[in-house]
């Protein structure tokens, strides 16, 4: 049997390290990948994969990427339920992080950067001269489906 995923895309907000109780790294993110075709309108439209990474490949993930970086990653889909307080159950279907590529050189000098706008550590961002043709992608926090 084969469990395997590929992916390429964009994160769509910064990435979130956490420690379990023993100590682990364990990071989640989501990344935004476009569908290769438009729909009825003519827009492209993407979907939205949930993805953990753990260990110290979590806190590296942590480290060198921010919202709107472009990484490819390879994994294995995984499906988790559990019950919440509310006693539902609610099922979960993520990518398993085991390897990942940062897609796009960091800026070396504050000429082609933007500044963070999320308060985090992450000062300098490089400017994308791929995505949406060349022109800014600016997705706001209530754009998203989560």
């Amino acid at each position: 049997m084969i469990n395997r995923v590929i992916l390429i895309g964009r994160l769509v907000k910064d990435p979130e390290l956490k420690y379990t109780s023993s100590g682990a790294a364990v990071g989640s993110f989501n990344l935004a990948v476009n569908r290769q075709f438009t729909n009825a309108n003519g827009d492209r439209e993407a979907d939205f994969i949930n993805c953990v990474i753990w260990r110290k490949s979590a806190e590296n993930f942590a480290n060198f990427t921010y919202k709107g970086s472009l990484v490819g990653i390879d994994g294995r889909l995984q499906t988790r339920n559990y019950e919440n307080k509310q006693g539902q159950h609610i099922y979960v279907t993520e990518v398993v992080v085991d390897n990942f590529s940062l897609l796009e050189k960091r800026a070396s000098d504050n000429s082609n950067t933007n500044q963070t706008q999320s308060g985090s550590n992450k000062t300098n961002k490089p400017a994308d001269s791929v995505a949406n043709n060349g022109q800014a992608i600016d997705i706001a926090d209530d754009d998203l489906p989560f």
